[in-house]
This record gives structure tokens, sequence and C-alpha cells, in this order.
């Protein structure tokens, strides 16, 4: 049941080596020992000691070349990094409680609570200390409380529990899920940091569908983010089979569906557009870590988050959500800055929220879009105009659900597909002839001298535009008379 390559392996004996020179007991705990016996292989160790974490983590650092940093001083847990691409992880922790039974009665769940001597693995006898069947429950499948009080001691392992089951495919049993409900309001208790550090570790394991309807079912997920609480019951046009919230989780879980390249039906499979690079781009890291693929996952779920604010019936019945894109904007750069996600994150999905709806408004229904067109869009998207692209795909899968056909989705397909083909290396430079308004008739109408202030003018113009917002020169003028006016620009 080992779980290390011999790479890793070796790292490890070394770290065996040095503690038991220095006279420390020490153990191999958690998510190793659970990797083992489910048959992955790991490069995340975690150690505890019955000594000083601190001392022996200096110790390790110093010896493998690592580099040793506080992991989590309430629990005196050191991290020891090893290695480049990837490196080896080594927690070490000292023992709680006084000795081994009772640290591992003190752990979460009883997948993680089982533990084996350090001197034993590394000689390739992996005899497991596991007073709670943690074993057994591996085995089975089963997520299990360790106790009745493991939300209290610590209300992150509410999210915990979601995140191993999205990562194993384990259930959580009925006890520990009462459990869960009964506790959900105490995760404010927990730093917005480690939040939103399972937040995205839940979104990033395959299934993004099935573990955000699990985060529901707990009570957890209006704890996270309650403002998708207000999209539960808010019904949508008869084009669209869900309501607000049915739509958000399932654009969500198409986005997952699209990354990891499993469809329902073959024809989406057949028919999805792809660009060359596809796997290497969603899987760059994009902020905290974490790639692009997840921080598309988590924009699907956010990108109608103000449809609840925006939402107007006309007298004909007809339901309209004006303006959703630019408050979403706005709501989901409150909702990250809560999570304490970084800001080139912040950025990049409060742009897709804003922006999703651009790939199916750059022509008319039928019609392909323009060079042109396609050349704003890249110009005003940047870095995330792949990834909205792909964003647009979910949200139409997710409208219109299981109604979905063959010939409903090849139309908006094609309009994707020729986007990409078209793509950003091949933009055109504008005719100045086409232009709204230049430099020149700013400066002339509103009474400017040359200067940045002028640039800022064009640059809301050109915006509005792309945007379908004004299409008259004296409409480009009047947008940016007003703009001078407000101070929006200039300061």
């Amino acid at each position: 049941m080992n779980p290390f390559t011999q790479d890793t392996l070796h790292i490890v004996k070394s770290v065996a080596a040095l503690l038991s020179e220095r006279g420390v007991p020490a153990y191999i705990v958690g998510g190793a020992v659970r990797d083992g016996l489910m048959g992955r292989i790991t490069t995340d160790v975690d150690i505890v000691l019955d000594a000083d974490s601190h001392k022996s983590a200096d110790a390790v650092a110093e010896a493998l070349n690592g580099h040793a940093v506080p992991l989590d001083p309430v629990r005196d847990i050191i991290r020891v990094v090893i290695g480049p691409d990837p490196p080896v992880v080594i927690d070490l922790a000292r023992l709680t409680g006084g000795s081994l039974d009772a640290d591992l009665r003190r752990r979460d769940f009883t997948m993680d609570a089982i533990a084996v001597e350090l001197d034993s693995a590394v000689a390739g006898r992996w005899d497991l200390i596991d007073p709670l069947d943690g074993a057994g429950d591996v085995r089975a499948g089963i997520i299990k409380a360790v106790s009745d009080g493991v939300f209290r001691d610590d209300p992150l392992r509410l999210l915990r529990a979601a995140r191993l089951a999205a990562e194993t495919g384990f259930s959580i049993d009925s006890d520990t899920r009462s459990r869960i409900r009964r506790d959900a309001a105490l995760l404010t208790r927990s730093a917005p940091e480690r939040i939103r550090e399972e937040l995205f570790r839940t979104l990033a394991a395959p299934g993004a569908r099935q573990s955000i309807e699990l985060l529901d079912d707990l009570g957890l997920l209006s704890v996270v983010i309650p403002e998708l609480e207000d999209a539960k019951g808010v019904s949508q046009p008869k084009e669209h089979y869900y309501d607000v919230f049915g739509h958000l989780v399932a654009a969500a879980g198409f986005a997952d569906r699209i990354l990891r390249w499993r469809f329902d039906h073959d024809f989406v499979g057949e028919t999805m557009p792809r660009f060359d690079g596809f796997e290497s781009h969603f899987a760059q890291e994009a902020v905290d870590g974490h790639t692009r693929g997840t921080l598309l996952k988590l924009t699907a779920l956010l990108h109608d988050i103000a449809k609840p604010h925006t939402r107007t019936v006309e007298p004909t019945g007809r339901v309209r959500f004006f303006g959703h894109s630019e408050k979403g904007e706005e709501l989901v750069g409150g909702i990250l800055r809560r999570l304490r996600v970084g800001r080139g994150g912040i950025r990049q999905v409060r742009t897709m929220v804003r922006c999703h709806l651009r790939p199916g408004q750059m022509a008319a229904k039928g019609e392909l879009p323009t060079t042109r067109a396609i050349h704003r869009f890249y110009r005003d998207l940047g870095d995330v105009a792949l990834d909205t692209l792909y964003l647009s795909m979910a949200d139409f899968l997710a409208a219109i659900g299981p109604r979905l056909t063959p010939d409903k989705f090849d139309e908006h397909a094609k309009v994707i597909r020729h986007v990409l083909e078209v793509g950003p290396q091949k933009q055109v430079p504008r005719d100045p002839a086409s232009l709204l308004l230049t430099g020149h008739d700013v400066m002339n109408e509103l009474k400017l001298e040359p200067g940045p202030l002028v640039g800022e003018l064009l640059g809301v113009v050109s915006k509005a535009e792309s945007r379908g917002r004004v299409a008259t020169k004296s409409e480009a003028l009047e947008l940016a008379r007003t703009y001078l006016n407000s101070g929006g620009v200039g300061g």
C-alpha cells in the first residue's frame, strides 16, 4: 500500500533517518496512509512527532535543502517543502493529547485517524495503527466524523468533509451529515483564506455540480456565498430550463464537463469547439495557487448572481434582467474580496461576469461575427477572452438543459468556433474612417487640450460601442460629455 514514488520515498527515508538519529518517535498519519489504502500516489506527507516540531522541521529543512514555513501556529504544524516540480511537502506536528491514540481520536474523520510508524513505513511494513477502524471506512467509501464535537473544535472541517467527498468519491455517512447541518453556521468562525482554499479545492475536483449540490444540501453553500440563496426559486424566461439557482449550478457543472471533455451526448463532444493548447491553457495557475479551470467553474457558478436583483416583469408577462452583467460584476467583486481572493483572480472573474453575454451578442442570430467584432472582443477581454468563450458554452448548455438538440447546439458552437478560428493573432487594425470619434473630435467638441484625458474618453466610447450602447457620432459625443461632467474620468 506504499503511496510514494521512488523519489518521494527516498526523501521520506531521509527524514526518517534524521528523526531516528535525534531519537524522535514519529508516525505517518492521515492523507498519505489513506491514499496508500486507496492505491493512490501522493507527495504530501503528514508526520506527527513526540518532540518539538519547530526544531525537527528546521533540522529536516537544513539537511535536505528544503525550506520550512509555519503552517498552523495554533496546532504547532510546520511545513517543509523539499525539491522541485512537484515538491515533496512534509507537514510536521507535535502529538496532541499526550499519546498517539489520543492524537488520532482528536482528528476529524476516521479515514484520517490512521497511523503507521515512520521507520516501519520506509522499511515497507505498513502496519496500521487504527483505533477507530478508519481502514474499514476507506474500504467502504465512507466519510465519518471521529466524534460529535469534531466540527465545533474546528469549523473548517465542515467544508473539508465536502472537499474530501469530491476528491475521493466517498459518501458522507448519515450521522456526520446531520452534524454538519447542525453546525453549518459555525463555519463563519473560520478564516476567510481557509474557507477560500477548501472551496477552490472542492471545485477543482471532478464533478463540480454534484459537489455544489452537496454543499447546498449540507447548508454550507449559503454560509460561504449567501448571495446564492437569493437565486433560489427565481423564475426565468421560457427559453431557460432552470430557475436562476438551478441554472448557476448547472453552468458550473457544464464548465466542469467541458474542462474534462465529458459529455452526455456524442454530438456535443463531436461539435464542441476546441483550440490547440486547450488543456495547458486551463491548467495554468490563475490565482492563489489555483488554475484557470477552477476559476472558470467558480465564475460559471456566479455569472448570473445579480439576476434576482435586476428581475423585472413587463405588462406582457415577459421576464427581463436588464443590467445583470454589470451588477453581477459588482457583486462578485464583493464576494471574492470577502474570501480574500487575490486581486488578479478578482479582476478575471469580474471581467468574465461582465462580458459573459458578449460571445452571443457579436452578431445577429444565424450570422457569424465580423473580424472587427472579434478583434474588439479579444482586445476588451485580454487574458480571459478564451475563458469567456467557454463560459458562454457552459451558460448556453445550462440554459437549454435537457432540451438540447444537435441543431441548437451547432448554432451556438459555430459562433464560438469562428471566434477561435479568427483568433487574436488575426486582429486587424481598425480603419480610422470607421471610428465613431477621433481625438480631434473630442478636443474640438469638448474644448479639451491634448493629453491623457482625451485617450480615457476615447476608451470609454470604444467600450460602449463594443457593447452596442452607442452607434452614432452624436451618441458617442454625448456619452463622452456625460462621463467628463460626472468626473468618471480624469481623476
